[in-house]
């Protein structure tokens, strides 16, 4: 019994080959390899203990059979519709070397370039796998016994398989030797399509048996043959006619096999079961206890029903996502623009204001009162010693209203003007101390020269002119003024029309 360092249970993989006499177990910690034989009559127990005193916690194993203790046999089905399964069912009784009443059994197809005349066979052929119930339900009691978990049961020299790469377009055959007994599988490429074991305790006997398993896989010849396990030696197989190597290792299986320090033809069937993944050919556990693996087919259904899935979701969601990508790119050059585009409203504000002041200049110009050049005007032609106090305007006309020596030469100068028409006192002239007090009111010349009424007259029309004063008593001159005094605001000289300007 060979013993090594303790490992890591957590990621432990472990396989347990039952031989006639002896288990053989392998476990797998990462790169380290343990390789182990139990021989006792309670088997299980040993196991368990074995494992808890390497620290080996695992809770599944994968347990492979002797090639011995089954049954491998390539069988035609019949050319008729139905399920497979049920065809072999029915012609395993008849292919079983004794009668149960229910055997445990698989099967695999068989590649047509096993089939030497594809054409002759009214049927299909598949290579099947059965053993007696008694036998996996005792390998299932190990494992329960020892508290592990089984995850398959398959034939240990099946299992080698995982271990090498073969030639797509090559028959090999291989021997594995395991003491005296030589399990001696048939490849098509990577399918096993048939195997044998025998015991060998010579030359002859070996190279005899392999020519009799040739004809049983029904091939004439192979292109290679390899060896491997107890004693892996050419010898006598060259008589065969095929090159004889040493198989044809993975990589991952050459640094698993470097790694166990104790490794014979019985620890490799352990150390090929341990490393077997996924869906194992030939698996004869039980379908009550047999882990849900997807077949080839359900795996092609499930990968469509994704892509499927994917594709509507893509239908679904893709134009939403361009949507959000084209929006995305949209408000970033908006961003970029923003300050730009405030800037241009900015203009056009600025402009809009000054259009509409130009505007209502315009209309003011056109159409409002323009008293400057009456004013200029009135300036011109008001004679030197007349004062203007008052000058008001509106939609009608002007009114005037002032001190005068002779208030009366004001109507003919008036007359004369340009503007003017219709030149008339508002209300009797009064006489100061040496001056006459007028209130004139005069209307537009022409509808031309009249002015719309579009703004409200200047705060100064809104006075009301001074009243009339009938006598010309010394203490009540218009304006509030006292006996001979003008009122220094009434009485501003005014000339042409200019509040302000002395009198000339």
């Amino acid at each position: 019994m060979v013993k090594l360092a303790a490992m890591n249970p957590s990621s432990a993989r472990l396989g347990l080959v039952m031989l006639a006499d002896r288990l053989a177990v392998a476990a797998i910690h990462r790169e380290r390899v343990e390789t182990f034989t139990i021989d006792a009559e309670n088997p299980a127990a040993a196991l368990r203990a074995e494992l808890d005193a390497r620290g080996l916690r695992t809770r599944t194993v994968a347990i492979g059979l002797a090639r011995s203790a089954v049954t491998v046999k390539q069988i035609e089905l019949p050319a008729i519709a139905g399920e497979t399964d049920e065809m072999v069912r029915f012609e395993l009784e008849r292919h079983l070397p004794t009668t149960t009443d229910d055997p445990a059994f698989d099967y695999i197809p068989l590649p047509v370039e096993a089939e030497p005349d594809p054409t002759a066979m009214g049927g299909r052929r598949v290579l099947i796998c059965a053993a007696d119930r008694r036998l996996v339900d005792a390998a299932l009691r190990v494992a329960d016994e020892a508290k592990l978990r089984p995850v398959s049961i398959t034939v240990a020299a099946h299992d080698l398989l995982t271990l090498v790469d073969p030639d797509r377009s090559e028959r090999v055959a291989w021997l594995h030797r395991t003491g005296d007994t030589v399990d001696l599988l048939l490849l098509q490429g990577a399918s096993l399509v048939f195997s044998r074991t025998f015991h060998a305790f010579d030359d002859a006997t070996l190279v005899a048996e392999t020519r009799r398993s040739l004809a049983g896989g029904r091939w004439r010849d192979c292109h290679a043959v390899w060896v491997s396990g107890d004693n892996a030696a050419a010898g006598s197989l060259v008589e065969l006619g095929a090159p004889v190597t040493e198989p044809r290792w993975t990589a991952r299986a050459q640094q698993r096999r470097g790694a166990a320090t104790s490794l014979g033809g019985a620890q490799e069937l352990a150390l090929a079961t341990a490393m077997g993944r996924g869906v194992r050919p030939l698996d004869l556990i039980p379908t009550t206890i047999k882990p849900r693996r997807l077949t080839h087919g359900e795996w092609l259904t499930a990968g469509a029903l994704a892509a499927t899935i994917l594709l509507t979701l893509s239908a679904l969601l893709l134009p939403g996502y361009m949507e959000s990508r084209r929006l995305t790119r949209l408000n970033r050059e908006i961003a970029r623009i923003d300050p730009e585009v405030r800037a241009a409203e900015r203009v056009v504000r600025d402009l809009d204001r000054k259009r509409q002041l130009l505007t209502t200049v315009d209309k003011i110009g056109s159409s409002a009162i323009r008293p400057l050049p009456l004013l200029r005007e009135l300036t011109d032609i008001i004679p030197a010693d007349a004062w203007l106090t008052y000058v008001a305007f509106d939609a009608k006309g002007v009114e005037l209203t002032g001190q005068a020596g002779a208030a009366s030469t004001l109507i003919p100068l008036l007359e004369n003007s340009p503007r003017l028409e219709r030149v008339e006192f508002a209300s009797p002239v009064t006489r100061g101390r040496d001056r006459e007090q007028f209130r004139i009111r005069a209307s537009w010349e022409s509808p031309g020269t009249e002015a719309v009424a579009a703004a409200p007259p200047p705060p100064a029309a809104l006075a009301p002119p001074p009243p009339a004063v009938t006598s010309p008593a010394p203490s009540a001159r218009p304006g509030g003024s006292r006996a001979g005094s003008a009122d220094p605001i009434d009485e501003l000289p005014t000339r042409g029309g200019l509040p302000g300007r002395a009198p000339r």
